[in-house]
């Protein structure tokens, strides 16, 4: 598996080495000791799968109490995958990544503690399954909002399909210091 550096070092792309047959396919998807090499001492405790269909946006979304690191990868379709940082000490902080997974490609991103995220759906559905490395914890939940002008993302999607919570969260100049990380 390669680990590769984005343009926000802590965030990272993944590329699993893929063996091909007349079968089909077989990927190790994670692999602990892989990400210990890289000083990553993470401890996935919860995984996750969404199903969405074409157009539809999920995010921007982090915990400020129980903050998640997030392994992301597609078991069907394409998303377009993006993590803002939301750490206001980082040089990078309001900048985001984008990448595009699919299940033809098997890329993963790692999305390290202090990032929100989100993604658009690229096809028709997709599978998206993710780990996190703590619980689901919806009083620390909060929203950044999808479309705000300062983030400049390019979702590629023409008529997004979003929840009202979604729709409705705050542009990242509105919301108070204590509900980033430090």
């Amino acid at each position: 598996m390669e680990f590769e550096k984005t343009e926000i070092e802590d965030v990272l792309l993944l590329k699993p080495d893929i063996f091909r047959d007349k079968r089909g396919i077989f990927l190790e998807s994670y692999r602990k000791s892989r990400f210990r090499e890289r000083g990553l001492d993470i401890n996935f405790v919860q995984d996750n799968i969404s199903s969405s269909k074409s157009g539809a946006i999920r995010g921007l979304h982090y915990q400020i109490e129980n903050p998640q690191d997030k392994l992301i990868m597609v078991m069907q379709g394409e998303i377009l995958d993006v993590a803002v940082d939301l750490r206001q000490s980082s040089p990078t902080f309001g900048k985001s990544v984008t990448r595009i997974i699919s299940e033809e490609n098997r890329h993963q991103l790692f999305i390290p503690k202090g990032f929100a995220h989100g993604f658009s759906v690229l096809s028709d559905e997709t599978l998206v399954y993710y780990k996190c490395s703590d619980y689901y914890h919806p009083e620390g939940e909060r929203g950044l909002l999808w479309n705000d002008p300062a983030l400049n993302i390019d979702w590629q999607v023409k008529d997004p399909v979003l929840s009202d919570k979604d729709r409705h969260q705050p542009e990242l100049s509105e919301i108070p210091k204590e509900a980033l990380f430090s």
